[in-house]
């Protein structure tokens, strides 16, 4: 994959404008959804560097990370006139970092793209990476590439716009970083007051969390070893999020959350997590994330949707697990009865 610059702005509009200048273009086409169109297009809409671009909107929600928005985003770019030197930016969630990355790699065998994301998800996690992708037939980022943004420009005043569940979906991902990183990281994450955030604050702890999975990515871009380590909690956090699509969808990260419940128990009892951090871990998820009603009769349907997984091997379901904080084990197993016994105690929490 071709590089990706991470940037951390304080001056949105000559950030944009230096990202711009750096990809050879004819157009310029911006894609939002309905949500930050009105919530942040706003601010970027008279930005000098964007007077002459055209405007996709899509509908909201991880629900429609779909075929159909991924049709619409084509056909606006097809019927605007884009080519093959057409440039798209990204302004949204991760709903809108993945699946605008995903159209951009696709249409016209592949044109730039720069991601401005204004969740807190989508800063830590989404847009970073160079994943891209949209749902299908009810499963997560089933259909996608691995592609890089040009650019992705990180501004922390968007999160002025957030509420508190969006704020805490995207800590979910940060709370991963820190127990694949160390104790300190996750100490201060655990101690932090992401409802009443303290924004300067958290600009520096979303710059140390980029940082981390940066770090992982350039390492092993296409996800072959350690990069498996950013999946912790996702084995059991995309399962609970697929139930959820049948049932009230939930946000991203919440789903995430539980998971990191699940994979820890699983991490004390198979690879030696010590059960105190787990304890504390899993207290604060669920003073925080409360929990997903499940009872015994959906562990086959999640143990169903986890062999779904990506990073399964020939049906096995594989496990990102840690022996402590920052001691990350990739491909790791876990059998039906181990499985049910950290469900049994994420439902006994």
């Amino acid at each position: 994959m071709s590089p990706q610059k991470v940037i951390i702005s304080d001056k949105l509009d000559r950030t944009l404008e230096e990202a711009i200048s750096e990809c050879e273009h004819d157009m310029i086409f911006v894609l939002a959804d309905e949500t930050t169109a009105d919530c942040c297009l706003p601010v970027v809409e008279d930005f000098g560097c964007l007077k002459d671009a055209k405007r996709i909107v899509i509908e909201a929600t991880d629900a429609h990370k779909d075929f159909a928005s991924l049709m619409t985003v084509w056909k606006h770019l097809s019927e605007g006139g884009a080519t093959r030197h057409t440039l798209l930016i990204n302004i949204g969630g991760g709903m809108v970092t993945d699946l605008g990355g995903f159209a951009a790699s696709t249409f016209k065998r592949g044109i730039n793209y720069i991601n401005i994301p204004t969740t807190l998800l989508s800063m830590v996690d989404a847009s970073v990476g160079g994943k891209t992708g949209i749902n299908f037939l009810g499963l997560k980022n089933e259909i996608g590439v691995f592609n890089n943004a040009k650019s992705v420009i990180l501004d922390t005043e968007f999160l002025k716009t957030l509420d508190v569940e969006n704020m805490l979906s995207g800590y979910a991902e940060m709370l991963k970083h820190g127990l694949i990183n160390n104790e300190k990281m996750l100490g201060e994450l655990l101690s932090f007051d992401i409802e009443k955030p303290n924004l300067e604050e958290l600009k520096r702890m979303v710059a140390e969390s980029v940082a981390v999975k940066q770090r992982i990515v350039t390492e092993d871009p296409t996800e072959k070893s350690i990069r498996k380590a950013l999946n912790l909690g996702h084995t059991a956090g995309h399962a609970f999020e697929s139930l959820a699509l049948k049932r009230k969808p939930v946000l991203h990260g919440y789903a995430v959350a539980w998971g990191l419940i699940v994979e820890l128990y699983l991490s004390a009892i198979k690879t030696g997590f010590p059960s105190e951090k787990m304890h504390q871990t899993a207290r604060f998820i669920l003073d925080h994330y409360g929990k997903m009603n499940i009872t015994c009769d959906d562990y086959p349907t999640l143990l169903e949707l986890m062999t779904h997984d990506k990073k399964n091997v020939a049906g096995i379901i594989n496990f990102t697990l840690l022996g402590g904080v920052g001691d990350i084990l990739i491909n790791q197993t876990a059998t039906k009865e181990e499985i049910y016994e950290a469900l049994d105690f994420y439902r006994e929490s």
